[in-house]
């Protein structure tokens, strides 16, 4: 496959767009506003003929919040099904404005709208597949079949957060057999600081990092 985008089999992926993980939210990753403007340009020029976002749906409660487990913080890891699991803020639990997709961006012009995280005992970063689960694997979403079934090859990536949601999605996705693009400039992270190891490790794992002003058309 040559280097220009083959936008017939190509798709967009959102990744969790929403006000918690916005500054001020629950959960915020810092300058993730800053991905607003660029990102509904992006969703407005028609470029992508398939177009996807994910959202995180957590149950009250959900297993991978802090507030879960006593005498615990946020940011503290524990184990979990033979894994290690970071603790989260309560955040994006379903029906609340925070867990809503960020009002800023055309919706409408989104194909499939994926909930995570849904399952009370389980955490899901990825959009492919959630995390270890009590049987020890980690359960499809059906998101690579919806895809394969419109003759999807390739995915751009975008959203938030880039070490955690975006990453692990991404890796999915080269992982179940599509070329995978990053668009580094409309994802933000928790941690900026970590860019620099992240920017390798997804290279390593065959992710192919960008910016949005290199995208033909």
């Amino acid at each position: 496959m040559g280097t220009e985008p083959d936008w017939e089999h190509a798709a967009l992926l959102v990744v969790d767009v929403q006000p918690d993980f916005m500054p001020g939210g629950a959960l915020p990753v810092s300058e993730g506003d800053r991905i607003l403007a660029p990102l509904r340009r992006l969703l407005e020029s028609g470029r992508f003929r398939h177009r996807v976002a994910t959202q995180d749906w957590h149950p009250p409660g959900h297993i991978s919040f802090a507030s879960r487990h006593s005498g615990r913080a946020p940011f503290d890891t524990l184990g979990l099904y033979g894994h290690p699991q970071m603790l989260w803020p309560d955040h994006c639990i379903r029906g609340t404005a925070g867990a809503a997709l960020h009002p800023a961006l055309p919706w409408e012009r989104v194909d499939l709208i994926l909930r995570k995280g849904t399952d009370p005992q389980v955490d899901s970063y990825s959009g492919f597949r959630n995390n270890w689960d009590p049987r020890g694997e980690r359960p499809p979403t059906g998101l690579a079949g919806y895809l394969r079934e419109r003759g999807v090859r390739e995915v751009y990536l975008c959203g938030l957060a880039r070490e955690v949601c975006v990453k692990w999605t991404a890796e999915d996705a080269v992982e179940a057999g599509f070329r995978t693009r990053l668009l580094w400039d409309l994802t933000r992270a928790v941690d900026p600081g970590a860019d620099e190891a992240l920017r390798a490790d997804l290279t390593r794992r065959g992710v192919e990092i960008i910016t949005s002003d290199r995208l033909p058309g």
